[in-house]
């Protein structure tokens, strides 16, 4: 099952258990929503708005991320970063929840948001176009990994004993720290032993707008990316919100156990996937990935109140999660020049947080104002959105990349 993983770089696997450790700590993000509104008593329209305000302060900081990923040893800037975040966790870790304990949170979130560029553009950076979907596979399972047991153990913790979460996490993210310390070293050097794609090809001299113009198809899938960001946040967003409604502080446990029955299934479907469907191309995993998460939410339209068909419906949502995963990674970074991954990758990020934000504003209103299986709708009717923006892309993609199409995969 994990042997098609085989031949990657070293520091591939040194990524992989660096984040089964980071992960293994995270109890506490997929609690934002429920600390937000349990804990401080916000509204969902609040919650939404408070995020939106986060999301515009991110801005620069995402930004920042890319330039300085495509100018800089992007380990170096990886390691400084978690710095930062495992002194404001360990923080976070002795103080009580307040209006401050949120605001520190979030200045840990600002230097992992110039962080995650980094991380993306760094897989790239590591592995040839022929072994990307391995790559961010490989990533994406160790992440997931780690995560199959923590959001459980955070569930359990929120009610009563919260801080401890982020002394864990601060401890974990430190070990994965230390990892990346030791085993990765001169990045730029490793890239230019790498094999890239046709597209790939270094533009150093061009400027980030003439990237952009040269290649249409890339506007296509900021906009898809936006979308389908805004559909698949519901699951940390409007999930945890509906399960608070349904049962008070206990839908904390059970939306624990419903992400970790997601790292479960990822555990085990994403090396499958990777190894029946290699010849399923990047493009159509995508269309592929939004038609399943869409449908996996759409099923809480009628599935209120009915414990056992959460499983059901986390089971599909999870099954697409993986197929867009294994897409959108490797869709974007074989159609760019490699000077350029690490500022494309943070506007992608920054563009889909924007809508996201500003959209969510619009769901939080939604479910303060309407009964949950009408926000579910409208989250359902941005998903088939979404849909159309992905067969779009499907449809005319040998046609601005029709190298693509005659390489060896």
């Amino acid at each position: 099952m994990f042997s098609h993983y085989k031949g990657l770089r070293r520091e591939m696997y040194v990524l992989f258990f660096g984040r089964i450790v980071t992960n293994m700590g995270a109890l506490i993000w997929p609690m934002l929503t429920l600390i937000l509104t349990n804990k401080l008593g916000y509204s969902a329209s609040q919650v939404a708005t408070i995020m939106l305000v986060m999301t515009l302060i991110q801005i620069p900081f995402t930004l920042i991320g890319g330039k300085l990923a495509d100018h800089f040893n992007k380990r170096n800037i990886i390691i400084f970063c978690d710095l930062i975040t495992v002194t404001c966790y360990f923080i976070l870790g002795f103080i009580e929840v307040s209006f401050a304990f949120v605001v520190l949170f979030f200045v840990a979130g600002l230097f992992a948001s110039i962080e995650w560029p980094c991380y993306d553009a760094l897989v790239a950076d590591l592995s040839t176009s022929k072994d990307r979907e391995k790559a961010y596979s490989l990533n994406y399972l160790g992440a997931n990994i780690g995560l199959v047991l923590a959001p459980t153990i955070g569930g359990f913790l929120f009610e009563n004993y919260l801080n401890i979460a982020f002394v864990v996490n601060a401890i974990s993210t430190l070990s994965s720290t230390i990892l990346i310390y030791i085993y990765i070293k001169d990045v730029r050097k490793i890239h230019e032993e790498v094999q890239t794609g046709s597209y790939e090809e270094s533009a150093s001299h061009d400027s980030i707008f003439k990237v952009i113009k040269e290649r249409k198809m890339i506007m296509v899938y900021l906009l898809f990316a936006a979308i389908s960001g805004l559909v698949y946040s519901q699951f940390n967003f409007l999930m945890p919100l509906n399960l608070e409604r349904l049962y008070g502080a206990k839908g904390a446990i059970i939306f624990g156990l419903i992400t970790s029955v997601n790292a479960c299934i990822v555990i085990i479907g994403t090396p499958l996937l990777t190894k029946y469907f290699p010849k399923v191309r990047d493009v159509s995993k995508l269309v592929i990935g939004e038609i399943l998460i869409v449908t996996g939410l759409a099923m809480y339209i009628f599935i209120q109140g009915l414990i056992p068909m959460y499983f059901v419906s986390i089971f599909i949502f999870t099954i697409g999660e993986i197929f867009s995963t294994l897409g959108k990674s490797p869709y974007l970074t074989r159609r760019i020049p490699a000077s350029h991954r690490g500022r494309i990758v943070s506007i992608s990020m920054l563009f889909a947080s924007i809508f996201q934000a500003f959209m969510q504003k619009g769901v939080g209103f939604l479910a303060d104002s309407y009964s949950m299986p009408v926000v579910w709708g409208f989250v359902c009717i941005m998903g088939v959105l979404g849909i159309t923006l992905a067969t779009i892309q499907l449809k005319l993609d040998k046609k601005m990349y029709p190298l693509l199409y005659t390489e060896t995969k």
